[in-house]
């Protein structure tokens, strides 16, 4: 019968001296306690494999591991043993999963998905949306191994973005984050996305649509502006009353150029790839997109060509001529008008399509192909290229005609051309 060893004192541990070789003071049950030469004390364990080979397990080094932590690790790792696992085979497979763990890190998971997701993108979109990344979330939770973060920690990520204002963007911010997890749990890296338990924790944001005029309101609104447009730039003036006879999109206005413009032949047409649609890398719209400019805004450009006829663009920039306009000066001017959060330059485009709808009667998707939305069928683009052209065009100048005279029974002057 083999000898029992006697347990080690606390006292024994810590007296005990570095001799010329390596040696052992036994504790039982498997453990003890290694002694080098160097003075380094170390809890190891021994255990007889199956197979007869022996196997040693490492608990740590004493002080940092005391005699009592060091019964415990052994203790279980006999409890392994008597469920019928190898202690050393699972330190093993948990070591090995703790590299992957490390590996795979919030901020390594969202580099790879934003890589992953980047071809589908417009340049500036995949910078901004790294970049926010960047600033608001990888500082708190980029070096957590993203199998382990859950919700309370995300939660208090979007609660930062809140602290700052910024409402709408710690919901964009949540929706980034909740993709990002989606791609981890379908590439093995993690396996359920915290975001869906947030749902009501955050603050909530008011649900609208870009702010409008309503037709009603328009008579009031063009006798605003007729007061300032005496003292504003030409330019500046013509963009504005363009921005309400075309109502295409303001970024598409602004960047206009001259080459898309025949003067002579009163014919506008954007290129698909300037166009919203037109800009997607996946599946874009190749489609043309026809303005239909009004006899009235015939007259504005020839007006425009006497002062940027010489530029690329429509509209140049005041500061460097050579870049294309923003669209501050239709917010300045709706923000003397006294209009700054009622109406926005995209706002035309709701006030154009309530008018053409309600008080010219014309078919929604008529005025939906006017306003450059995709038809979401699958014969659209021919059908808009071969049935509603013509249509289209005496809308746009039925609409530039009740722009003289607005709805209530009031007449607005006829100044929609050159103001004196």
């Amino acid at each position: 019968m083999p000898k029992l060893a006697t347990p080690l004192t606390d006292i024994q541990v810590r007296s005990a001296k570095p001799k010329d070789k390596t040696y052992t003071l036994a504790d039982g049950k498997g453990m003890y306690l290694e002694v080098t030469p160097a003075g380094a004390k170390v809890w190891r364990m021994s255990y007889r494999q199956p197979n007869g080979k022996n196997t040693r397990l490492t608990f740590g080094k004493y002080p940092e591991v005391s005699l009592l932590d060091a019964r415990k690790r052994c203790m279980d790792a006999r409890a392994q043993r008597a469920a019928g696992s190898d202690p050393a085979q699972t330190r093993r497979i948990e070591k090995s999963a703790g590299k992957v763990a490390a590996a795979n890190t919030f901020e390594a998971v969202a580099y790879e998905w934003h890589t992953n997701k980047s071809e589908s993108w417009q340049s500036r979109t995949a910078s901004n949306v790294l970049h926010r990344l960047e600033k608001d979330v990888f500082p708190l939770i980029g070096k957590h191994p993203i199998s382990t973060i859950k919700a309370p920690l995300i939660l208090d990520v979007l609660r930062q973005i809140e602290k700052r204002g910024a409402v709408d963007m710690a919901k964009r911010q949540g929706q980034v984050i909740g993709q990002i997890f989606r791609y981890a749990i379908a590439t093995g890296k993690a396996e359920t996305d915290p975001i869906p338990s947030l749902r009501g924790a955050l603050k909530q944001t008011s649900k609208g649509h870009h702010a409008a005029i309503t037709p009603d309101e328009l008579p009031e609104f063009l006798r605003a502006f007729e007061k300032i447009e005496g003292r504003m730039y030409a330019p500046t003036r013509i963009l504005f009353r363009l921005m309400m006879l075309t109502f295409v999109r303001t970024s598409e206005l602004t960047t206009t150029e001259w080459s898309e413009i025949d003067l002579e032949n009163e014919d506008w047409v954007i290129p698909w790839q300037r166009m919203k649609m037109g800009k997607k890398k996946l599946n874009p719209r190749k489609v043309d997109h026809h303005v239909f400019l009004p006899s009235q805004g015939w007259e504005l450009l020839r007006e425009l060509h006497e002062h940027t006829g010489n530029s690329k663009y429509l509209f140049t920039n005041l500061r460097d001529p050579s870049q294309p306009a923003t669209n501050f000066g239709i917010l300045a001017a709706v923000k003397r008008m006294g209009y700054s959060g009622k109406m926005t330059g995209h706002g035309f485009r709701s006030l154009a399509m309530g008018i053409i709808k309600e008080r010219l009667g014309y078919r929604h998707e008529v005025v939906d192909r006017q306003l450059s939305h995709a038809s979401g069928d699958t014969y659209g683009e021919a059908y808009d290229r071969a049935l509603f052209l013509d249509e289209r065009k005496i809308m746009m100048q039925q609409y530039a005609d009740y722009l003289y005279s607005a709805a209530g029974g009031k007449v607005i002057a006829g100044k929609f051309g050159k103001v004196a």
